[in-house]
C-alpha cells in the first residue's frame, strides 16, 4: 500500500457560511491531521483492488468515481491496515462516525475549510493558474497530484482538479442524505473553484470530477467533534421544506 503522507495542523478557527440559510459562524478546531495529496488511482486500488487496469495507467491521478459510500470505506480499509480503530460503522446504508477514534476518516467541512484556507481570507489561496487545475487550463481528465502549487499547510490540490468528499451532511431538510464535496475541478470555472462553494451529492452517486483526501484525529465526544453534530444533523433534518433536485445554488 503506497505511504498517504499526512500533515498535522494545529488548533484553530473557521468561518463558515449556509448560503440558504444565510447563517454565518464560527467553529474551534482541535488538531487533527489531514493527508497532503488526495487520495490516488494506485492507492484506491491496492486497498479496495477496484480500477486496477486505469490505476496502472495514469497511478498517480486522483482516484474519481468514487462514491461517499466507497470513501468511507476505503477509510475503515485503511485504518485496519495500519492498525487503527476504524472510525465508521456501518448498518446497511446507514454510516455512523464514532468521533472518539483514531482511525483514517474523512475530514469535516470545517476541517476542510480550514486546512485549504491556511490562513487566507480571500476565495483562493494564491493565483488559480498557479495552485489548481481548472477549465482554464483546457484539460478534459483529473492530472496528476502534487503539479501545481500547494498551499501554506503544505496541501496540494485543495483547489482545483477534484472536488472532494467531507463527512458532513449537505442540508438534510432539502437533500436528505446528501453528503458535502468541496474545493472545485478541473473543469469548473473560478466561481465555483473557491475555498467556500459548497457541492453536494447522494451517498451512492458517482462523479468523474470527486475524489476525497482522508484526515485523523480523535476527540472526546462519539457524537460532536470539529463543527459537526449528530444533535445538529438531526435538528436541521426536521426542518421542514421543499426539496428540489439536483445540486444546491452556486453562492
Amino acid at each position: 500500500m503506497p505511504d498517504l503522507e499526512m500533515v498535522r495542523l494545529p488548533a484553530g478557527a473557521v468561518g463558515l457560511h449556509d448560503a440558504r440559510r444565510k447563517l454565518r459562524w464560527t467553529v474551534e478546531l482541535e488538531p487533527f491531521e489531514m493527508a497532503r495529496f488526495v487520495v490516488t488511482r494506485e492507492q484506491l486500488a491496492e486497498l479496495l483492488g477496484e480500477a486496477v487496469d486505469d490505476a496502472a495507467r495514469h497511478p498517480l491521478r486522483p482516484a474519481t468515481g468514487v462514491s461517499w459510500l466507497r470513501a468511507v470505506r476505503f477509510c475503515n480499509a485503511l485504518s485496519e491496515w495500519e492498525g487503527l480503530e476504524p472510525a465508521y460503522a456501518f448498518d446497511g446504508l446507514d454510516v455512523q462516525w464514532d468521533a472518539t477514534s483514531d482511525g483514517f476518516r474523512l475530514p469535516t467541512e470545517a476541517e476542510w475549510e480550514y486546512a485549504c484556507r491556511a490562513g487566507s481570507t480571500g476565495a483562493h489561496y494564491g493565483p488559480l493558474s498557479e495552485v489548481a487545475w481548472t477549465a482554464a487550463d483546457g484539460v478534459a481528465t483529473p492530472q496528476r497530484v502534487g503539479l501545481k502549487l500547494p498551499n501554506l499547510n503544505g496541501l496540494f490540490d485543495t483547489l482545483g482538479n477534484v472536488w472532494q468528499w467531507c463527512w458532513d451532511l449537505l442540508d438534510p431538510a432539502r437533500y436528505d442524505d446528501y453528503r458535502v464535496f468541496r474545493g472545485g475541478g478541473f473543469a469548473d470555472d473560478a466561481w465555483s473553484v473557491r475555498a467556500s462553494t459548497r457541492r453536494g451529492g447522494a451517498p451512492g452517486m458517482h462523479h468523474d470530477d470527486v475524489g476525497f483526501r482522508v484526515a485523523r484525529g480523535g476527540f472526546d465526544d462519539r457524537d460532536a467533534a470539529q463543527g459537526w453534530s449528530l444533535a445538529a444533523d438531526r435538528e436541521r433534518a426536521a426542518i421542514d421544506g421543499p426539496r428540489p433536485p439536483g445540486w444546491t445554488p452556486r453562492r
